[in-house]
């Protein structure tokens, strides 16, 4: 994956379909995957890696945190599109963690244990596990200066190809893509590890 023109393949998916993009990746992928964590708009990369692989695998990486609407559009997704879902929680329960340090402000400086806990573990455990070769996000251009810094297709750490299928799209752009596959969203979010809107969350960069 290191080998690949990066630049010349970017600048051919630039005007792809997601559905095209996801297909051109699957094509020279041996082990790919989705993550998700059912936050807004997740639903847009989940239907469309379905309809060009239906049994991807789906990592789901649950912070223990979210609201009690984004389990129930998690659990709406999961059965409607019947989603290969692989669950990775925290070795710590969130009573645990609420109990020894609550949630960390953003300049406290268990803050970095805490996103360790929360997020980078599970993460860093299913990336061990499953071993991908291809990695399909939702990440989009606009989200955080990291991410206006990458494309529809990079590489990551040890040659790991990730796809954005949707980096060019707006929300506008999003809203009808679905209303047109009839798809769900639920804005009622909450990333205990970010605070701040634009701030990354620590698995992308």
């Amino acid at each position: 994956m290191k080998n690949l023109n990066l630049k010349q393949i970017n600048k051919e998916l630039r005007y792809k379909s997601p559905e095209q993009i996801i297909a051109w990746a699957i094509e020279i992928a041996k082990n790919p995957l989705v993550t998700t964590n059912f936050r807004p708009y997740e639903v847009a990369i989940l239907y469309a890696c379905k309809q060009v692989k239906k049994d991807i695998k789906v990592i789901w990486c649950d912070t223990g945190y979210n609201t009690v609407n984004t389990y129930a559009h998690a659990n709406e997704l999961i059965e409607g599109l019947n989603l290969n879902v692989f669950l990775y929680v925290p070795k710590q329960t969130a009573a645990y963690r609420d109990a020894i340090m609550g949630i960390p402000d953003i300049d406290d400086p268990m803050h970095k244990v805490f996103t360790n806990q929360v997020k980078l573990e599970p993460f860093n455990r299913a990336m061990k596990e499953h071993k991908p070769d291809v990695w399909f996000t939702n990440l989009r251009k606009g989200q955080t200066a990291f991410r206006d810094s990458i494309d529809i297709v990079s590489v990551g750490k040890e040659g790991l190809l990730k796809v954005s299928p949707f980096y060019y799209w707006s929300d506008v752009e999003l809203d009808e893509y679905l209303n047109q596959h009839n798809l769900p969203n639920e804005f009622v979010y909450f990333d205990p590890t970010k605070v701040l809107e634009n701030r990354e969350c620590g698995l992308h960069s």
